[in-house]
């Protein structure tokens, strides 16, 4: 007798999807090694469940995607990990960036990605120039990022403005240095998924994720898929947000 196929994940309804949805992508290397495979093939698979979480974050209506590609601590990895990253990056800008013009998709990188090679940072550039003027989702790639460096810029970048008189200590306010952060174009933060069962920021959004929804999976991020998004964002519709009030 054939066991019965477990029920899709109910999607919520339009109204009810969360507006910004950030993931901190997680257990491309646990992933390959239950499988006995060397880290860049669970680096690939991860590569492959980005292509599947961006198409379905389109389908779904999410407005803006940010995925925790590359963090400023990474680079304390082996140089041949941070090589084959740096080649996957390239690899993901050659294949796909095609399908995200044609869907009317608009890159925007966070964080310092010109610390990559030359190559690599013309692509890039070359990609958020093409797809600059696109109105439809966003999908937000943080490479070589940290909100720890990311808030002590814009502190300092705040405090060029009160020394060249533009602005009174006494006038700063969050939205002042909310203005200077790396996403002061984004939508505010709705939902952070964390995949891999770890529990922890990492060093991700600090400051954006203040009244954003939490979900922690155990799925290791190349397992991640339309369902697992759609099962989260069921989750998020069902929370109460209620900012510090009743």
């Amino acid at each position: 007798m054939r066991a019965k196929a477990a029920p899709a994940p109910t999607v919520p309804a339009p109204q009810d999807v969360p507006r910004h949805v950030a993931i901190i992508m997680d257990g491309n290397g646990r992933w390959a090694s239950r499988r006995k495979l060397p880290r860049i093939a669970g680096h690939k698979a991860g590569a492959d469940a980005v292509r599947r979480t961006v198409r379905a974050a389109r389908e779904m209506g999410i407005d803006c995607l940010t995925l925790y590609a590359f963090s400023s601590e990474n680079w304390k990895r082996p140089e041949q990990e941070i090589a084959d990253l740096t080649a996957l990056l390239k690899h993901f800008i050659q294949n796909d960036l095609d399908e995200f013009h044609a869907n009317n998709v608009r890159l925007r990188v966070i964080g310092d990605y010109r610390a990559f090679d030359a190559s690599a940072v013309t692509m890039v550039e070359e990609a958020l120039e093409r797809t600059a003027a696109n109105t439809g989702a966003t999908l937000v790639i943080a490479l070589n990022y940290g909100s720890q460096n990311e808030l002590t810029r814009a502190a300092q970048a705040v405090a060029r403005r009160v020394e060249a008189g533009e602005l009174s200590a006494d006038a700063i306010t969050g939205e002042t240095l909310a203005a200077e952060l790396d996403t002061a174009d984004l939508p505010p933060l709705d939902l952070l998924i964390r995949t891999s069962g770890e529990q922890r920021l990492s060093n991700f959004l600090l400051w954006q994720v203040a009244y954003a929804e939490l979900y922690f999976t155990d799925l290791f991020w190349p397992d991640f898929d339309a369902d697992a998004l759609a099962t989260a964002c069921t989750a998020f519709a069902g929370r109460q947000r209620r900012y510090g009030g009743l």
